[in-house]
């Protein structure tokens, strides 16, 4: 009996990386940590936690008691609007940090769901204020995280009030472009986790207007789709799309 509960302790051990060990640890809350700070926030995180697909890490109205690193796979958060219906408010790719907009009320706005099979480390957050404390560049990182937020908040409310559909459409796919750069795995050819669907709601547009676009933006040759595989074929063109310039030069018929 003994013999197994060793083993037990020694499995859940080795399912557990250290901050120093993990590729993303730039991306992440360790951002400019020392050693010793790093080896403090390693022993306040619980080990990785694994969401199938359509698992839900928390939900609206929850208490805040973790925050949470992916480390792989795609996330989407969705809040409620008054009148009962859903809005996708967010996706998250690995080295994003999830929860911090419950800081406020210490309640979850929305609920997050995996998109894909997906790992996320778990900070409780009890520990990581009184760490962050003691660790004045811990609590540097939460503020800049923290600003980003309120920047990706804004954009999103600036996309959702003045841009067209089209200029919607292309400011994400150079948002998506940015932050698969920053994971290196590639800035003009990527896999999109998300439905079409879940990308309307997000963009405020209808299933059918995104298939559509989609569709013209490849005709265009501004991008080519397979499947959820997207390529960006023309940057120049799509960035000045996103940035609302006049479409004199387009190819379409």
């Amino acid at each position: 009996m003994q013999k197994k509960e060793t083993a037990t302790v020694i499995n859940i051990s080795s399912m557990k990386a250290a901050c120093k060990d993990c590729s993303l640890h730039e991306l992440c809350l360790p951002l400019g940590l020392s050693e010793p700070d790093l080896a403090a926030l390693d022993k306040i995180i619980k080990r990785r936690r694994t969401l199938k697909k359509g698992e839900l890490l928390y939900r609206y109205g929850d208490p805040l008691r973790s925050l949470y690193a992916i480390h792989s796979g795609t996330l989407k958060t969705t809040g409620l609007i008054e009148d009962g219906r859903a809005q996708v408010t967010g996706f998250y790719l690995p080295g994003e940090l999830l929860g911090i907009d419950a800081i406020n009320t210490d309640l979850h706005p929305c609920s997050a769901e995996a998109l894909e099979t997906s790992e996320v480390c778990e900070i409780p957050f009890t520990l990581l204020e009184e760490l962050a404390q003691k660790v004045p560049g811990l609590q540097h990182q939460l503020l800049r995280i923290m600003s980003r937020e309120i920047v990706r908040d804004e954009d999103m409310l600036m996309m959702l009030g003045r841009m067209s559909a089209e200029e919607r459409l292309a400011s994400c796919l150079m948002s998506f472009s940015r932050r698969f750069a920053r994971l290196g795995t590639g800035a003009v050819d990527f896999r999109l986790s998300m439905s079409r669907q879940d990308l309307g709601d997000y963009l405020g547009l209808a299933l059918e207007t995104v298939s559509r676009l989609l569709s013209r933006f490849q005709e265009e040759n501004l991008i080519s789709v397979h499947g959820r595989q997207i390529v960006l074929r023309d940057l120049d063109r799509l960035r000045a799309m996103a940035a609302g310039a006049p479409r004199e030069n387009s190819a379409s018929a």
